[in-house]
């Protein structure tokens, strides 16, 4: 007799099982991108309403990234080990759930913890979906188009959330919170029916996960990250100086428990595999640079041009070419040259948009801001899914979680440092910065995707990246 349960999957429902699970996760991604822009857009709103002051009121996204930051690559190691399924729905129920409590929040401490739980449930759902995306398509052509839209969506999330959150603020800040729990909700329902249960994982045996490193690896960058941001913020501030020694002695710790544990929570090796540091590292300086810019011109436009804050959100829709771009003509670039030459032309693109929008003044107007706008979007396209997609080439399947934590880590890092060292350069001046200010953090932007340049071209031909597509 045939024996059902082990009869091979045909192929196109193999195919549309895939395709299902790329909806769900690339959902999920965008939906972490706009709740992390709207928040951004409605800081005002809230710091207002609930009594929270000026200089605190950036804890309500801080603290987000603190906590994002901090558990994404234990979020990658749990779900390499539970199921990441499992593991992607659990944080996405967390994540609608926690999110529709800050919107009965009245108090501002009630607001920040909120933010720190909702963004350690993206820590864990991101490195989730993004593993369930590489290991539903095989590597090549298909897993390229599939991460071409799953990064031209998710990358969309953090300039249209700018749009969505003016709009939605209008009708009372508390619903940038409901809208994002009822988005979340529906892709709960929608991914439990649609993701495979292939993956599910048997009961872990003892020891395999790494307690003592996952706390001090998380304290090392929830502490690094709360340094950066508070001694970017205020430079004399010896807490964030204190948090930095302090980052650095827990990641000692995590290095000697790495060394002595049988199940360490970062595999042994790897990080040396294919290419993720290289694309760890891009990543990091891409992210960074773009957090920077859209941060600077953010302010640059509502604070020294007068324009209003849906007026903004309106002009960085322009980069939605990427959504054109991305899912059409970037899988077939990649495919006939390659994931880092594709990435490297990207990352070409964006350095010129930032070296352009190095000539804005106080008398720029739409059209000066145009050129760069379009060619972030461009940029954007041929650089987010080829730069995941190399990133776990050459990576074992079985440790694509963690792989994909440790790139989206990266990209957190990258946000928290370039907002920090650009707030640093612009108020060197004082604090009501001016043309010359602007023009002066401009290039802190510039330099960080230079840099990232220059590092896509040193893994494309080092002897691990030459030979590679």
């Amino acid at each position: 007799m045939t024996d059902l349960k082990n009869r091979p999957v045909p192929e196109a429902v193999a195919t549309k099982g895939a395709w299902g699970v790329l909806a769900v996760v690339t959902g999920a991604l965008f939906l972490e991108g706009i709740d992390v822009a709207m928040l951004n857009v409605a800081v005002p709103s809230i710091a207002d309403d609930i009594g929270l002051a000026t200089g605190s009121a950036h804890w309500i996204i801080s603290a987000y990234v603190l906590a994002y930051g901090g558990f994404m690559i234990l979020g990658g190691r749990v779900a390499d080990l539970l199921g990441r399924r499992r593991v992607f729905l659990a944080a996405l129920a967390v994540f609608a759930v926690v999110s529709a409590l800050g919107g009965f929040a009245q108090e501002s401490w009630m607001l920040i913890a909120v933010r720190l739980v909702t963004g350690a449930a993206a820590g864990f759902m991101t490195p989730a979906g993004f593993s369930l995306l590489t290991t539903s398509f095989p590597e090549g052509e298909r897993r390229g188009r599939a991460l071409a839209v799953y990064g031209a969506i998710g990358a969309a999330g953090f300039y249209l959330g700018v749009v969505a959150g003016g709009v939605i603020t209008s009708f009372g800040w508390r619903w940038v919170f409901f809208v994002p729990a009822v988005i979340a909700l529906a892709f709960l329902v929608v991914g439990a029916g649609s993701i495979p249960r292939s993956d599910a994982a048997a009961r872990p045996p003892r020891g395999s996960f790494d307690v003592g490193g996952a706390v001090t690896l998380t304290a090392a960058m929830m502490s690094f990250i709360y340094g950066v941001v508070t001694v970017g913020e205020h430079p004399a501030d010896l807490f964030g100086y204190g948090a930095l020694t302090l980052s650095v002695a827990f990641f000692v710790a995590f290095l000697l428990i790495e060394r002595r544990v049988a199940q360490p929570l970062v595999p042994s090796g790897v990080m040396t595999q294919g290419r993720l540091p290289w694309m760890s590292a891009v990543g990091m300086l891409f992210i960074g640079g773009f957090f920077a810019w859209q941060f600077l011109l953010t302010l640059f436009l509502q604070q020294h041009l007068g324009w209003g804050p849906l007026e903004t959100g309106l002009s960085f829709t322009v980069m939605a070419v990427e959504l054109l771009i991305a899912p059409t003509l970037t899988p077939k670039i990649a495919a006939r040259f390659g994931n880092l030459p594709t990435l490297i032309a990207g990352l070409v693109a964006i350095s010129a948009a930032f070296l352009l929008s190095l000539r804005l003044d106080g008398s720029a107007g739409f059209l000066d801001l145009l050129p760069s706008l379009l060619l972030v979007g461009v940029a954007f396209a041929l650089i987010y899914g080829p730069l995941t997609a190399a990133a776990v080439e050459g990576v074992d399947e079985a440790q694509h979680g963690v792989a994909g934590g440790i790139v989206y880590t990266g990209f957190q890092f990258g946000a928290a440092l370039g907002v920090s060292i650009v707030t640093i350069v612009l108020l060197a001046g004082g604090s009501d910065p001016g043309s010359a200010d602007y023009a002066r953090a401009l290039w802190v932007p510039f330099a960080a995707v230079l840099i990232g340049l220059v590092v896509a071209v040193a893994a494309r031909f080092s002897p691990r990246g030459a030979g590679a597509r």
